[in-house]
């Protein structure tokens, strides 16, 4: 018997419901706390989920010797600064997308981890799917050819209000950080970091995009993305090469399978089922990690994150995006 990894987690909205619910599905780790900056909430969800401790600070959370590594699923504006005191007071981290406010602050988050020799990965399902892993290995074996462009979109509609989180400026929220993550992560997969990024933008009352088109230049492809929570055109991603391409379809970021469509050959579809809600994989990818003492991932590697990071950095200043309280640490 190994012994169990504990798990803490930051945050009780609703990805860290559906986190737990997925860790419960693993037989070798157990969530032994949650924090909340509400004495209350923490509570709640601590008892819904059958977790022993609930405190009511990141820092009852990072003193806590009974949790190994953190889920951090706070808004994107308090991810950075809980990340770095849970890292120097000894907790290996998982943090969502997006990781940070901007590429200097993953930077720095990395390296603080690197400092104290701490796990730390971004939360990102989507390169730890088993469909875009089986994805990723069909376009390195050549079944699509020399990749020349990636067509992605992520758009949601309905009727937001001003106060959710989505359209909250002071929660960096906007369609980019939130949905332009997937597509851009899902281009870098294909091609890597681009040689130039173009984008425009309709901006959202509140000061966040509310829409986005992206435009990623490489020597020999071209990545067109858009996301967007006014609606637009269908969830999919087209990965096209010189030989044929590749679909995922319907949900991208979370696909269960893909089609490979080779040129003049009848279209064949791969299944690749996830487990749970999704985010098992991730999870797994952790442990792995953790269990063979490396402090980075391989299926998310801390300059993929980086350099998704900066990305979105060039969007934000062609469009005119900044947030209030960002910072920039050199």
């Amino acid at each position: 018997m190994v012994e169990p990894i504990r798990w803490g987690i930051l945050a009780t909205g609703g990805i860290a419901s559906t986190f737990v619910e997925d860790l419960a599905l693993l037989d070798d780790c157990r969530v032994t706390a949650v924090a909340s900056r509400s004495a209350e909430r923490a509570a709640a969800f601590a008892k819904k989920y059958d977790i022993p401790q609930a405190w009511d600070s990141v820092q009852a959370l990072a003193a806590d010797d009974e949790v190994d590594i953190v889920y951090v699923a706070t808004p994107h504006s308090h991810h950075y600064l809980p990340t770095i005191q849970l890292l120097q007071a000894g907790k290996h981290v998982l943090c969502e997308k997006a990781f940070a406010y901007n590429a200097a602050q993953a930077r720095t988050m990395f390296a603080v981890a690197h400092e104290h020799q701490r796990f730390l990965m971004e939360a990102m399902w989507t390169r730890c799917n088993p469909a875009i892993r089986e994805m990723r290995r069909a376009i390195k074996e050549g079944m699509i050819g020399e990749v020349v462009s990636v067509h992605g979109n992520f758009a949601l509609a309905g009727d937001i209000p001003p106060t959710h989180r989505l359209r909250n400026l002071e929660l960096a929220g906007g369609a980019l950080l939130d949905l332009g993550v997937y597509p851009i992560t899902l281009a870098h997969l294909a091609l890597g970091k681009p040689e130039s990024v173009s984008a425009a933008s309709v901006m959202d009352t509140t000061g966040v995009d509310a829409q986005t088109a992206i435009t990623l230049r490489y020597p020999n492809a071209i990545a067109q993305l858009s996301c967007s929570y006014r609606g637009g055109p269908g969830n999919e991603v087209t990965i096209a090469g010189t030989e044929g391409r590749i679909e995922l379809r319907d949900y991208a970021y979370r696909p269960s399978g893909y089609t490979l469509v080779r040129y003049n050959e009848a279209p064949r579809e791969f299944e690749a089922p996830f487990v749970g809600h999704g985010y098992v994989h991730e999870a797994l990818e952790v442990h792995r990690a953790l269990r063979q003492g490396r402090l980075e991932s391989t299926l998310v590697p801390p300059q993929a994150t980086v350099e998704v990071m900066e990305i979105m950095d060039e969007v934000r200043a062609q469009i005119g995006l900044r947030y209030p309280g960002e910072t920039h640490p050199q």
